[in-house]
């Protein structure tokens, strides 16, 4: 194998995900309109995005292997978003508190050579504890989740914030599910085990 792999993505979380699995990789923003389309269901949209993000970088990377990876969260009928400050933050945990929340999190892998992709689809579930307004000010204050979809970090104190756990892969909540990727770069013929890959110029 000797395409170069892209991840499509700006996000530092991303980028620190795929970095586990040991395979030199560059990065770029696929600047890509996510806004949702009439009736759209989270699945669906999802997965379109992260097809769309690998394929606007094909012109740019047109021999490489292009990760695309989108999520959208939902919990009783709201979109989760990245609150980016800390009243959002704060009014999307009041909202998530004692309930469940659900993280849809889809993968695009492109060859952009032939065209040919690979998809996947991971559903994570989250159950909030019953929390005061005192526990999710001091939360946000101490970790500042403003640009975590669902306002937490489930890597640092924002595990305190749940009961309950449910899904294959907890990286599906972070946004780029690595059971998953795995499978599918092995569609293409990467195995982190075994496959060394060329190095994309400089290694993320």
């Amino acid at each position: 194998m000797t395409q170069p792999l892209i991840l499509a993505s700006s996000s530092p979380y991303r980028r620190a995900l795929l970095r586990q699995l040991q395979l030199p990789f560059r990065y770029a923003d696929p600047r890509t309109d996510e806004k949702a389309k009439p009736g759209e269901d989270a699945d669906a949209r999802a997965l379109r995005l992260a097809g769309e993000k690998a394929r606007a970088l094909a012109s740019t990377y047109p021999q490489a292997l292009i990760i695309g990876a989108d999520q959208v969260a939902e919990c009783c009928g709201h979109i989760l978003h990245k609150p980016g400050s800390q009243a959002r933050a704060i009014a999307q945990l009041n909202i998530c508190a004692g309930k469940r929340a659900t993280f849809h999190t889809a993968l695009t892998v492109l060859d952009s050579t032939s065209g040919r992709q690979s998809t996947g689809l991971e559903t994570y579930t989250v159950y909030f504890r019953p929390l005061s307004k005192a526990q999710i000010e001091r939360y946000v204050e101490l970790e500042k989740p403003y640009d975590c979809v669902g306002a937490f970090k489930v890597e640092g104190l924002g595990i305190a914030l749940f009961e309950k756990l449910e899904g294959t892969d907890i990286n599906t909540l972070v946004g780029l599910p690595l059971i998953r990727l795995t499978d599918l770069l092995r569609e293409h013929g990467i195995d982190p085990l075994a496959t060394p890959l060329k190095a994309p110029g400089a290694a993320s």
